[in-house]
């Protein structure tokens, strides 16, 4: 046997002894026409390989030859590359003495549909997918710009999964998408399955309990973000996209904003700015209040306050924290429950829970309407990431207030605060624009300024300006 037919067979073999045990495996050997295929039945399009691969191999008489020359066949001579290239989607094609490898990648994937993680007021309704190519095209039907760059890289010794790094190249700062870059191809990791995991290995403080990226699966979202210099990094096999650099404030803007009119979309992104205090300090003043602060409070509400906890048996500090895990209980029961219920349980189980534990005397009725309207500002944050954060740190905050009083719940704020001005990415601070101050920024990311005027800011400032 010569030497090419004995390299021929041991690609062959040793393709399919890589590949044993796998009973998904599609292996077809046509005699005839002397060639062989294996691939993936669920990874790669039936029409694709009926059209491009079988037909025109199965004439006798066709210039075979001539067809594999071309540069959609890649020829191969390493049977690790043809494996991996198998897993990756590609039709493995052995013909005589030569083995190639045609992409033909078209797995099983969800329609595009509503975001049912980001409730959507105004605006488009569609959402990302788990399918890199859906997304990325869901991104490039939106900014027809030949500045649009995309990245590719390879993560996870395992799963091997693909991420793409978008920027505007003429907005984006090249420094910024470098460092990225570079922190992307270090990762030495086995396995990635979600963006959500992707970005705890890439945040640069591991210990923050503030999110670092700013995740979305909305598309006008993560398009509005590229448009303002930012990176945005999408998984393959995951709905969820992140942008970076991210600040603080950029947290309490939707998409939604850019759809109202500004009066109103400026008002609602100050009240999530108040909603953020109410959240963090409103049960933890009623704590201090109670527990060390009685003079600060209106006379004819302490007489109330009083009667109220006449046979409340525990402290403030322990009846507070007590009625926060229960709501954190409940909120959590209805996000795992049913959709159809999961409400329903969270609304009937506050109430009944609510009542029944003033009646029992285990809680005063004043603690229960703080409690309540904390749980309800923590809502009105957009972003669930940073949500989770704001409400395990109001856990922090009131165990402070319950020991020393106020001076505990300045001390737990500024905490936040030292936290907060000791994050930076790229350069970058994480209360940009509020430190480093940058008045013209204040427009766009804390209050919504008319369209015209962020038109002209966009113009006449760049979207980033690094910290030197």
């Amino acid at each position: 046997m010569s030497g090419d037919m004995k390299t021929e067979n041991s690609l062959l073999d040793q393709t399919l002894q890589m590949l044993c045990n796998c009973s998904d495996l599609t292996y077809q050997h046509f005699p005839l026409q002397e060639f062989d295929l294996v691939y993936f039945g669920h990874l790669v399009s039936t029409e694709t390989l009926r059209k491009d691969v079988i037909e025109p191999f199965s004439v006798i008489d066709a210039n075979v030859v001539t067809t594999l020359s071309r540069t959609s066949y890649n020829h191969k001579l390493d049977a690790s590359e043809i494996v991996n290239g198998i897993l990756a989607g590609n039709i493995a094609i052995y013909y005589r003495n030569r083995a190639y490898l045609y992409e033909a990648y078209a797995p099983e994937s969800r329609s595009i549909q509503n975001s049912e993680t980001e409730s959507v007021i105004n605006g488009p309704m569609d959402s990302f997918t788990e399918s890199l190519s859906t997304n990325l095209s869901l991104i490039r039907r939106r900014i027809k710009d030949p500045g649009l760059k995309v990245i590719s890289f390879t993560i996870g010794r395992k799963t091997g999964t693909t991420m793409n790094l978008l920027y505007l190249e003429d907005l984006a700062d090249p420094l910024h998408v470098q460092q990225l870059s570079e922190m992307i191809e270090k990762l030495d990791i086995q396995t990635i399955f979600d963006t959500n995991t992707l970005i705890q290995y890439l945040s640069p403080d591991h210990f923050s309990i503030f999110p670092q990226f700013l995740t979305s699966v909305r598309p006008d979202h993560l398009a509005d973000k590229l448009t303002n210099g930012k990176i945005v990094g999408l998984l393959d096999g995951s709905q969820v996209a992140f942008s970076a650099p991210t600040s603080f404030v950029e947290f309490f803007s939707s998409p939604d904003d850019y759809y109202l009119p500004w009066a109103v979309a400026s008002a609602v992104r100050i009240l999530r700015f108040i909603a953020l205090f109410i959240t963090l300090c409103f049960t933890a003043l009623y704590v201090s209040l109670v527990t060390y602060h009685y003079e600060m409070i209106p006379p004819s509400l302490l007489l109330n306050l009083m009667e109220s906890r006449n046979k409340v048996p525990f402290s403030p500090l322990v009846e507070a924290i007590f009625m926060e895990m229960t709501i954190e209980l409940l909120r959590e029961a209805g996000a795992r429950l049913p959709t159809k219920i999961g409400p329903t349980i969270g609304t009937v189980g506050g109430i009944v829970i609510g009542q029944a534990a003033v009646q029992a005397g285990i809680t005063s009725n004043i603690l229960i309407i703080s409690v309540a309207i904390s749980a309800i500002a923590s809502f009105v944050i957009p972003n669930y990431n940073m949500s989770s954060s704001i409400r395990l740190l109001r856990f922090g905050i009131i165990i402070m207030a319950g020991l020393l009083g106020n001076f505990g719940l300045v001390c737990g704020l500024s905490f936040i605060m030292v936290q907060l001005s000791g994050l930076n990415m790229f350069g970058l601070s994480y209360l940009y624009p509020l430190a480093p101050s940058k008045p013209s920024r204040w427009l766009e990311l804390i209050i919504r300024a008319p369209v015209q005027i962020l038109a002209k800011l966009k113009k006449s400032t760049p979207p980033l300006i690094q910290n030197k």
